[in-house]
């Protein structure tokens, strides 16, 4: 069976205050913010990475309260303090990235984590990323950064033509966006002699 295919355009900013400001004009709905560690894992053979796949336990902590339109309180939307799983399988063409998702609610991360490890496989990479997310109409828009990479908006839609819409309203450029995933540029800062896992995180 073909996982549910993930589409989105990630792009590097230098502030994300005209985008927040261009989401607010728009009507958009804040999620929330969160902190994130990212728990990437391969088997010992890096089967994972040659098939272009990817497997990742999540864990998000919340930093503050849910906005809603221009601002104004509301309740969160779904509860970022659960952890989650997800596999990520190789890219498919297209004008933006678009690769297979399965991802799935864990009650605690340790318990993925400790589950993986059991049945061979190894944390190669974690990070934090610091996420605001927001939705318009039917797509997903992120604001994130990351220690040693900056910040970039994320916007994940249906369809290319409804996330090229969103980012020409938003201000962005669609012929920016970046197709390697965060892991992949990280992990191309790695120095050679670094333990596993390799660990980015904020000061």
């Amino acid at each position: 069976m073909d996982a549910p295919l993930e589409i989105e355009l990630k792009t590097r900013v230098d502030s994300h205050e005209p985008v927040r400001a261009a989401l607010i004009a728009a009507g958009a709905i804040r999620i929330g913010a969160v902190l994130e560690t990212n728990h990437f894992f391969d088997t010992p053979e890096q089967t994972m990475r040659q098939r272009g796949a990817g497997l990742r336990v999540r864990e998000a902590i919340p930093i503050e309260p849910a906005r809603g339109p221009g601002g104004a309180s509301s309740p969160p939307i779904q509860a970022p303090s659960l952890a989650t799983m997800t596999f990520k399988g190789a890219q498919q063409a297209g004008l933006f990235k678009a690769r297979g998702e399965i991802e799935f609610v864990v009650d605690r991360a340790e318990a993925a984590i400790n589950l993986l490890a059991a049945v061979g496989f190894v944390e190669t990479l974690r990070f934090q990323k610091r996420r605001e997310s927001w939705t318009l109409r039917d797509c997903e828009v992120e604001l994130d950064e990351l220690p040693q990479l900056g910040r970039f908006v994320e916007i994940e839609g249906p369809s290319d033509d409804a996330i090229r819409a969103i980012a020409l309203q938003l201000g962005l450029d669609p012929a920016h966006s970046i197709r390697e995933s965060y892991a992949a540029l990280l992990a191309a800062t790695r120095p050679p002699d670094s333990p596993r896992p390799f660990v980015i995180a904020f000061d």
